[in-house]
């Protein structure tokens, strides 16, 4: 009876935190009442033994109690790491992130390699979630080894790697760019577009994938580095892509030639503020204002006007050039593009339907150099009319030129000559 009666005051003693003696507490960790461990298992003041006891108790709601319990030894916490109860690995892995910067580097060595031990059980766990959340607590640390963090941010599951990729100081260049050379899933492209910093090398294998959220983003971030060739390759491929309208004509610092191009396919209202947030001079606004009234009347098409008509009432005004092309082929206006091939290449419609319709880039491309466009149309009369394939297409050199010789054009042209 006696015995009973101090077995109820030493629960009353460990539910009120008071004082436990070494012996009282090994005494409770055995009482029969997982409450009253549970309880136990929470206290600060207890022996590490009693802790490592308490974790490998029969009821997981006294484990978990030791799991969030930063009195725990190191101990306690690597055999928890492989606790088959998924709710005391996720609080856990939360646990162990946070007290990682605050173990010491030389002293004490054998507790932070455990700790990191625990950590790299935990980024393996089998439970999507468990990786989670040490991904969140992770993502800004610079005092987790890399691999950790290299091993989380290639993660098949968008919840782990996204936070990392986003976030992590520790992901290099050559990191970023092996990990999209590995055929990154969207929403991993899109975090690292959103990067703190995006270098130009970043950027190019980004927008490489044509990924519609991930260019976006990029856009979107000051920070990101965007070569010229490389917003070149954006704007060859934006006229059909709206998302990525506004953007760029958000973009800071864009070329003249930039803002032309960009003009020729995104709204009219888009225009105005193209024009409001760069410098632009007084020759290009004309030439901006009567590129959008051409724009205007193409959209609004006059009854009983063909597009052999259109094109050739622009030709007689001298208005049949590289822009009217270009505008018509962000329009998807195949017809007009054709009339408008015909007369400026100086070839009958048939010989230029037939060359359209090859889906071949080398005799699309000669087609564009007879007409005496500009190799960037030229890249879009293939992609947006002629319809090929974006590996086959084929791309300035130079950033300009035309990447075929003019004997070899030639023979292309004469092979459809009609």
């Amino acid at each position: 009876m006696l015995k009973i009666f101090l077995n109820k005051d030493k629960s009353k003693q460990a539910r009120q935190g008071e004082p436990l003696t070494y012996e009282e507490s090994r005494e409770l960790a055995r009482h029969d009442d997982p409450d009253i461990r549970r309880e136990l298992a929470a206290r600060s003041d207890l022996r590490p033994e009693v802790l490592y006891y308490l974790a490998e108790d029969a009821e997981p709601e006294v484990r978990l109690q030791v799991a969030n319990n930063s009195a725990a030894p190191i101990q306690a916490d690597l055999l928890l790491a492989t606790d088959n109860f998924d709710e005391i690995r996720c609080d856990l892995a939360r646990k162990i992130a946070r007290l990682l910067p605050d173990l010491p580097e030389d002293q004490q060595g054998r507790l932070r390699e455990m700790a990191l031990e625990i950590l790299e059980v935990l980024a393996q766990d089998q439970l999507p979630r468990v990786r989670q959340i040490l991904a969140e607590e992770l993502k800004h640390s610079e005092s987790v080894p890399r691999h950790i963090v290299q091993m989380l941010a290639r993660d098949i599951e968008d919840i782990v790697s996204v936070p990392v990729l986003e976030y992590s100081p520790l992901l290099s260049d050559q990191d970023l760019l092996e990990i999209i050379a590995g055929g990154a899933a969207k929403n991993a492209l899109k975090a690292i577009a959103n990067r703190n910093t995006v270098s130009g090398d970043v950027s190019d294998a980004i927008v490489a994938t044509l990924d519609v959220p991930a260019v976006a983003s990029l856009l979107t971030n000051p920070s990101a580095q965007i070569r010229e060739d490389t917003l070149d390759t954006i704007i060859d491929n934006a006229s059909d892509i709206n998302e990525w309208h506004r953007p760029l004509v958000f973009r800071p610092d864009l070329s003249i030639r930039a803002v032309r191009r960009i003009a020729g396919f995104v709204a009219l209202s888009l225009v105005d503020t193209l024009v409001q947030r760069h410098d632009i001079d007084e020759e290009t606004v004309r030439k901006l204002n009567r590129n959008m009234r051409k724009r205007i009347e193409s959209e609004e098409m006059v009854d009983g006007e063909s597009p052999a008509d259109q094109a050739k009432s622009l030709q007689e005004k001298g208005e049949l050039d590289d822009e009217a092309v270009i505008n018509a082929i962000g329009l998807g206006q195949k017809e007009f593009v054709i009339q408008a091939l015909t007369l400026l290449a100086g070839m009958s419609v048939e010989a230029v339907k037939k060359l359209i319709g090859t889906r071949s880039p080398r005799p699309v491309t000669s087609l564009a150099w007879k007409a005496g466009l500009s190799m960037r149309t030229a890249i879009q009369l293939q992609l947006k009319i002629a319809k090929v394939p974006p590996p086959d297409v084929l791309n300035a050199r130079n950033g300009f030129d035309y990447p075929l010789s003019e004997p070899e054009m030639k023979r292309q042209l004469e092979m459809f000559a009609a």
